[in-house]
């Protein structure tokens, strides 16, 4: 097991929770290597299976808590970690709320501020979100690092006024091992949803995912493929609409928490959150991906880790430096573009739709592409081996090494 040591006392992980999601396992793999003293979460929601005698809590909020209210409390967050943490330490935080605090309490106790982003900040803030855009311009200079993860994020980080010198781009860490131990466990209940070709997706039921178009999709995909299945694993604020869109469309459709049981007889499968979701993916066809943006994708490396050909939208940032490395990161597929590790599409517009409005051409283009896959066997076999090898560039020992390098670049600077 990796230690880092250096002339720093003490480090810390700042998140804002563990309930679920990319950021979260990202924060959980490097717990374990570079074994943090303490891991402060500003809400109580913990869903993953982690020593809770690490876990430190700034506050009572939970997943529930008006954003808004959370937001307001990012002084009171700084102040209550300012008094739990020690001079001279470093504390490494992921997630954006936790990377404001991190850098207003950096005013308060004077530890060095090494924040982690993981969502491109100019793509993913619409609405009034795009008020986090002004904090970021405010803060971020400020932390004593910045790191991204992704040359996309990073280089949305420098239009935001983030000086080059603190920036660095450290990709996410995947465990290989890890993932094809866990990708091995019995399905268990679930064994019948494999009855039939499944397509899969992981992600929070939220807008950025874009679920609703592929649920859109799938049911075009049915008519050619009667016994396909589309298996989605996630919650979030957006499953009442996806579930209601499901059943507009026609579509058997399961959800976790209504009480039955699962059997092969349903189209569409929500799961919910799923601590292993890596057993699902390793017996699916395909892995679906219609993000309307991202940072770094960590779900589309672990399916080609398991072996699972993907297809992506071109969403701003992470798909195309994963797929297509060494093309030009500020261009987006206008067409279908079968890159050399996955399939790349043209970014979806981001419009809620119903069920009775017609596919759109760049949903049409799914169809056909994921028909395509579905038929194409050779063709999935060749994306299945080349994402594997793909997917060995972001293994956790490479990663590590780049943390130890930033944290020993820390040294004697203040």
């Amino acid at each position: 097991m990796h230690r880092w040591m250096g002339s720093v006392k003490m480090l810390y992980f700042l998140i804002n929770s563990l309930g679920g999601g990319g950021a979260e396992r990202v924060s959980l793999r490097l717990l374990s290597i570079l074994n943090p003293e303490r891991v402060f979460l500003l809400e109580r929601d913990v869903s993953y299976a982690v020593d809770r005698g690490r876990l430190e809590f700034l506050s009572d909020h939970t997943i529930k808590t008006s954003p808004i209210l959370k937001t307001l409390f990012i002084p009171l967050y700084a102040l209550s970690l300012s008094r739990r943490i020690s001079e001279g330490s470093v504390v490494l935080s992921f997630l954006e709320r936790a990377n404001f605090v991190n850098v207003v309490a950096r005013f308060l106790k004077g530890h060095r501020a090494v924040i982690s982003v993981h969502m491109d900040p100019l793509a993913g803030h619409q609405g009034l979100r795009r008020l986090n855009l002004t904090l970021i311009r405010l803060l971020y200079p400020r932390a004593d690092r910045v790191v991204a993860v992704s040359e996309g994020v990073r280089l949305s980080l420098l239009k935001l006024g983030v000086p080059e010198a603190k920036t660095k781009v450290i990709y996410n860490p995947l465990i290989l091992d890890e993932i094809g131990v866990m990708s091995c466990e019995p399905l268990g209940e679930h064994e019948g949803i494999f009855e039939g070709p499944v397509i899969v997706n992981v992600g929070r039921l939220s807008k950025e995912k874009g679920q609703w178009y592929l649920l859109r999709v799938f049911r075009e995909l049915k008519m050619a493929f009667p016994d396909l299945r589309l298996l989605i694993l996630g919650e979030g604020e957006l499953k009442g609409y996806l579930v209601s869109l499901s059943r507009a469309l026609g579509l058997r459709t399961f959800l976790w928490d209504e009480g039955s049981s699962v059997s092969g007889g349903y189209d569409v499968y929500f799961l919910g959150f799923q601590r292993n979701p890596f057993k699902f993916m390793v017996r699916s066809k395909l892995f679906a991906f219609p993000s309307l943006w991202e940072g770094l994708p960590n779900v589309l490396i672990e399916a080609m880790a398991c072996g699972l050909p993907v297809i992506s939208a071109d969403c701003r940032s992470g798909p195309r430096e994963i797929l297509a490395p060494g093309t030009d990161l500020g261009r987006q597929a206008e067409g279908v573009e079968f890159a050399p590790y996955g399939v790349l599409m043209p970014p979806f517009d981001g419009e809620f739709r119903g069920s009775e409005e017609p596919l759109d051409f760049r949903e049409r283009m799914w169809v056909e592409v994921l028909g395509r896959l579905l038929m194409d066997e050779a063709l999935r076999r060749g994306y299945s081996e080349r994402g594997r090898l793909r997917a060995k560039d972001f293994d956790i020992d490479s990663v590590v090494r780049q943390w130890e390098e930033l944290f020993a670049s820390l040294d004697g600077e203040r």
